[in-house]
């Protein structure tokens, strides 16, 4: 059994995973009613709730039992520094009361296995025989804060093939969002209301289509709704399900476009995978599992709930990289 903490950055979150049975335990605080009044996260509001939310859910992972744990995992990077170091805190001091070993995990590798957590909740017994039918893999990861192709090797090695040179995939969704007038967190309401519209209406720019050119780019296409919204003609209030759809094409055509280069390139891999917060968009999964179609490759994607920040798959990262390595700094 692994005990993850997350606290990267405005999830404060417990869990316990064990390699029999899987995640037995999880617990997540959001922050996000705090944060919607400021349009976006506060660091040091954030750091202060963090204090304050891991009392309850420390409660909780001692009213669930851990007497069979063997190990701490916790988030070591990236994130916000402030919140990072409540997290290290906190599994520091249970591991003296446990008196168990701390292992740091970085926090996008975490979410790179985490479409690998249903592989073993099936067979959980032959789940590392299972996963070199998974390997080399292809994963991609946005979020937020971060939207990054990897590649991961047959031992586990993790190599960026590609990565944004600004802003991330979900922060375009976000601010977009916020341009139209949404709430705060704003890229569920896109896609909400894409649904309702026509993604062919408007034409918004993909950066970087050249096969050459592995990486991202999303402030172009935030700035570029700006401007449109600034000379469109009376209130586009009555067009925001056609804006909202052709608005979010153009970021999953940019991922999309991506890993058919990658994909394109090189046919070892045997596996593609998506994770972070927007691989919860239904229209980016349907994208990506078109592609892997397409190529005659393997499928792999998070449960709804894993998606975001948690400390499943804190804990999940440490049980794969235990068993084959060391080494969970890489």
């Amino acid at each position: 059994m692994i005990i993850g903490i997350e606290s990267s950055c405005d999830e404060s979150a417990i869990a316990i995973f064990d390699e029999d049975s899987g995640v037995v335990f999880e617990k997540i605080s959001s922050q996000v009613n705090l944060h919607t009044e400021y349009g976006g996260v506060v660091p040091e509001l954030a750091s202060r709730e963090h204090v304050k939310n891991f009392i309850p859910l420390l409660k909780d992972l001692k009213n669930f039992g851990i007497s069979g744990a063997k190990l701490i995992a916790v988030t070591r990077e990236p994130g916000l520094p402030g919140c990072i170091n409540i997290g290290l805190a906190v599994a520091r001091a249970l591991s003296l009361i446990l008196r168990l070993p701390v292992r740091e995990i970085n926090h996008l590798h975490g979410h790179l296995f985490s479409p690998f957590i249903p592989i073993h909740a099936h067979a959980p017994q032959s789940f590392f025989s299972n996963l070199k039918e998974y390997l080399p893999h292809l994963g991609l990861l946005v979020s937020g804060g971060n939207t990054i192709l990897f590649e991961v090797s047959e031992d586990l090695a993790t190599v960026t093939i590609a990565e944004t040179q600004d802003d991330a995939a979900g922060e375009a969704f976000d601010k977009g969002a916020k341009l139209l007038g949404l709430p705060y967190p704003g890229g569920h309401l896109i896609e909400r209301l894409a649904r309702l519209g026509n993604a062919k209406k408007y034409q918004f720019p993909r950066a970087f289509l050249n096969k050459s050119d592995m990486k991202f780019s999303f402030s172009g296409l935030k700035t570029s709704l700006r401007y449109f919204l600034e000379k469109f003609e009376g209130s586009f209030a009555s067009h925001i399900n056609d804006i909202c759809a052709s608005y979010q094409e153009a970021i999953v055509d940019t991922l999309s476009i991506k890993v058919s280069h990658a994909l394109g390139k090189h046919s070892f891999y045997k596996s593609i995978g998506i994770s972070g917060g927007v691989s919860n968009n239904d229209t980016l999964r349907e994208k990506i599992s078109t592609l892997a179609a397409k190529f005659g490759k393997k499928f792999v994607f998070p449960l709804r709930h894993h998606t975001g920040d948690n400390a499943a798959m804190i804990a999940f990262a440490a049980y794969v990289y235990g068993n084959f390595s060391n080494d969970y700094r890489r």
